[in-house]
């Protein structure tokens, strides 16, 4: 019983992350350049309603790779102070802050900064903040690629 819901965690572990991070990278390599060129100036609008659809689906990966990462480790015995030593212990304990770090990121941008953008009258003021927009969501695409690479890691030691 324990494996199969070790195996059940797993899954939906891995599809979160996929969810979360591959919509990331859609967003920033597929979405955005195609916008610009097809729309230029316009594209702002197309990409903020993508925005709109992927934001509950990021968040529902979120919420579900809190669960079933913390399920994880409590399934695998990673939380207790003793698992958590040497290389692998410090890989976990990176992959639990950058997730931190990417979920804090995500719920900046939702929660305050699309509103400040969205009622700035400044076109230098907004263009900025876009900008810084865009810049966190690259941040937090790196830092989803050094998760994986971490993953791929902690059985390494």
């Amino acid at each position: 019983m324990r494996e199969l819901l070790s195996v059940t965690f797993i899954l939906v572990h891995l599809t979160a992350t996929m969810v979360w991070l591959g919509g990331i990278a859609f967003i920033l390599l597929v979405a955005i350049p195609s916008a610009k060129q097809i729309l230029g100036g316009d594209a702002g609008k197309l990409i903020g309603e993508v925005g709109k659809r992927f934001t509950p689906m990021a968040n529902l990966s979120i919420f579900f790779l809190l669960l079933t990462g913390i399920s994880l480790m409590a399934i695998n015995g990673t939380i207790s102070g003793e698992a958590l030593k040497g290389g692998s212990g410090t890989a976990m304990l990176l992959k639990c802050l950058l997730f931190l770090v990417m979920a804090g990121v995500h719920f900046f941008r939702g929660k305050v900064l699309a509103p400040r953008i969205a009622k700035t009258q400044s076109d230098g003021a907004k263009a900025r903040l876009q900008k810084l927009s865009l810049n966190l969501v690259w941040l937090n695409f790196g830092s989803g690629l050094v998760v994986l690479l971490l993953s791929a890691s902690v059985g390494a030691w």
